[in-house]
């Protein structure tokens, strides 16, 4: 049975570190560094996700604007359409969603609320955790045929 993402969170928990649509750029590359993390969901007033803002979206304002956008807003780089996912999504079509639309970060979404962010490196890793227990059980199966 394919792992779903809320296995994902399971293993990693489920806070998740937000920003303001008013934060300043310095401020959100002081919250990434601080938290060692590439992106950052954007959170409205309303509790509603606004966007996501990540290091990508930091260097290309820095290409296009130098380090004026130090005081620019988040929401003037964040990314407004969010690709997201659900905590039952598998992890496999993730991996392929996050591939083909080059995204390393999702948030997920359960009831319209943010419960999660899933990395590329969180993919990753449950995959490569369910090549190695393929690997054991095919192992497992040839020692117990011969």
């Amino acid at each position: 049975m394919p792992k779903k993402v809320a296995s994902v969170l399971e293993h990693k928990g489920v806070n998740v570190v937000t920003v303001t649509p008013a934060a300043t750029i310095a401020e959100v590359v002081a919250i990434l560094t601080r938290h060692r993390i590439g992106a950052a969901p954007v959170i409205a007033e309303d509790g509603r996700l606004a966007g996501i803002i990540s290091e990508r979206d930091v260097i290309r304002g820095i290409a296009e604007q130098g380090d004026a956008i130090l005081a620019f807003p988040a929401s003037r780089l964040m990314t407004r359409e969010v690709e997201t996912c659900a905590p039952d999504d598998p992890i496999v079509e993730l991996m392929e969603t996050m591939t083909l639309k080059r995204i390393r970060h999702l948030p997920v979404i359960r009831n319209g609320a943010l419960a999660g962010i899933v990395s590329i490196g969180d993919v990753v890793k449950q995959r490569l955790e369910e090549a190695q227990s393929e690997l054991e059980a095919l192992r497992s199966y040839i020692a117990s045929a011969s």
